[in-house]
């Protein structure tokens, strides 16, 4: 019961510390004269995946390896099936070209990269480093290549609709730089605390309940770190900006396999045998090339192309449920 509690404190200090991060990261930057443009694709991107980093990082610590791989591949289905699924629903989205031509290809082969690097049963320190270097070499690559692509006005409403997001979280509004660097830091510590919180409380809970590590890293700890990419994408739906939901969520798979995964196998490689997490593994890449389906198909994304999404990771939850306790 206590450990409960637990699971659910870390997961709000989780969520909290993400937008309160957010918020005065973005701040921060406007206050300095930085882009919008660069705070859409870089401030925001790096705010929203921070959970998953700091959780990554902490069950990489603590040896717990199956949390920190089925944290990134559980989040990155949790995104594409339940945070997209919903967001559809609320309201079909309009595709761009630009998505499909950018960043549709990169989800892809992220999406890949997890199988071919677990090859041979870890994702050791050389390999991690290689994906952090193509987690900023790929900021880098969209910063240049938005800006010569003329979409400036898209990349400032995310970063708007971001702050929107924070605002719902309580986040305080501050206008001088020593108070947003404050409300960053803030963030931050909520953030470090909750991972502390969430990883120690889901561990306890899979051996009271008989799970694996691997199945709380993909349910429990996966929905959890993805609650700052739910609530900015629900909120962009129901205030008429699905366009911005679908570029969350695929910035997020993105960042998740190359800065999230790259961050915990450089703290202490992660072991874990394909044969071991192989169903996990498809199901990511399955669903991403349903999802790239979907986008690349129509210039927009229906409401029934949600519901399959959502009932896909319906099952995939399902799956886990019932193979939970052997897992």
């Amino acid at each position: 019961m206590l450990d409960g509690l637990w699971l659910l404190a870390g997961g709000a200090l989780l969520y909290f510390g993400a937008e309160w991060l957010v918020s005065g990261a973005s701040g921060l930057a406007l206050s300095l004269r930085i882009p919008q443009l660069i705070i859409g694709l870089t401030v925001v991107a790096y705010g929203t995946s921070a959970p998953e980093v700091i959780v990554g990082i902490r069950a990489a610590l603590g040896g717990q390896g199956d949390i920190a791989l089925g944290n990134v591949v559980g989040s990155n289905i949790a995104n594409l099936g339940l945070i997209l699924g919903v967001a559809v629903l609320v309201r079909p989205a309009q595709v761009s070209g630009a998505l499909k031509a950018r960043e549709l290809p990169m989800l892809l082969l992220t999406a890949l990269l997890v199988p071919l690097l677990l090859i041979d049963g870890r994702v050791g320190r050389p390999e991690a480093g290689g994906l952090v270097l193509l987690a900023l070499g790929y900021s880098i690559w969209m910063v240049r290549s938005v800006r010569n692509g003329g979409t400036l006005e898209a990349a400032a409403t995310d970063a708007q609709q971001a702050q929107e997001a924070a605002q719902v979280a309580g986040a305080p509004t501050a206008r001088s730089r020593v108070r947003q660097a404050v409300v960053a830091l803030v963030g931050l510590g909520v953030l470090l605390l909750g991972g502390d919180l969430f990883v120690d409380a889901a561990t306890n809970l899979a051996r009271a309940w008989g799970m694996s590590e691997r199945v709380v890293g993909l349910t429990i700890v996966a929905i959890g770190t993805s609650l700052p990419e739910l609530a900015t994408s629900v909120i962009a739906a129901i205030r008429g900006h699905s366009d911005l939901a679908v570029g969350n969520v695929v910035g997020s798979n993105i960042f998740n396999v190359l800065l999230c995964l790259g961050t915990s196998a450089l703290t202490s490689p992660i072991v874990a045998p394909l044969s071991k997490v192989g169903v996990d593994v498809a199901v990511l890449c399955g669903i991403t090339v349903l999802g790239l389906v979907f986008l690349r198909t129509a210039r927009r994304m229906s409401r029934p192309e949600g519901g399959v999404l959502l009932l896909c990771y319906a099952g995939f939850l399902s799956y886990l449920v019932v193979a939970g306790a052997q897992g």
